[in-house]
């Protein structure tokens, strides 16, 4: 039942310029895409996926435009159909919206970051990605920072806590959470450091 559900969903999209959605979380992706109007021409799709090893969602280059240019690229970000709270398991379309719209810009944070990247950088990336843990540290914290400077850290401050400070779920995930990811005191550090950089703009402006 729960497949089929999920099969009626990805056939419900909703399609807004260059983005695709499933109808179920158009609002908490068009929350988050509303922090980043540099990926309004940017072609995203969002898609259910049965299972992500190790992940709820997960951002990356479509296979076919991995080798275009940066204009030319496209991504798409897998959103885990379920996950996992002690032994039950859950509808990700079920939990808080904030804890998901938190989920999304930081995967949104990824996109960012490969749109930054030519064709050899995002290779390497990649190759990096899969054979070095302290890689994918230096990857997730700079999504989150992504997000941060983008003004989610409402959001993302929300997911964490959603995570770690719930009892059901798992110590692993919050120790992977905690490794890979930027604390709650650095993403306050991330903070300061965003508004005086915008202070100094402001101060040239004038």
């Amino acid at each position: 039942m729960k497949h089929f559900i999920y099969l009626f969903l990805s056939m419900t999209m909703s399609m807004n310029a260059q983005h695709i959605i499933p109808n179920s979380i158009t609002n908490e992706v068009q929350t988050a895409l509303e922090f980043y109007p540099e990926l309004k021409d940017t072609p995203i799709e969002f898609r259910f996926k049965s299972k992500i090893k190790k992940s709820t969602m997960q951002a990356r280059p479509k296979f076919g435009s991995f080798f275009r240019s940066r204009k030319n690229r496209e991504y798409v970000i897998l959103i885990s159909e379920s996950f996992k709270i002690a032994d039950k398991e859950f509808l990700t379309v079920h939990i808080p919206s904030d804890i998901l719209i938190g989920w999304i810009g930081h995967e949104l944070g990824h996109v960012m970051d490969y749109t930054n990247r030519n064709k050899l950088n995002l290779i390497w990336f990649g190759i990096k990605y899969l054979l070095s843990d302290n890689h994918i540290v230096e990857a997730e914290r700079a999504a989150d920072t992504y997000a941060v400077q983008h003004n989610m850290e409402e959001y993302i401050l929300k997911t964490k806590e959603f995570i770690l400070n719930n009892a059901d779920i798992h110590e692993a995930y919050k120790l992977r959470i905690k490794k890979y990811y930027l604390s709650p005191e650095e993403i306050m550090d991330v903070i300061e450091k965003r508004n005086d950089e915008l202070k100094e703009t402001e101060t040239i402006v004038q």
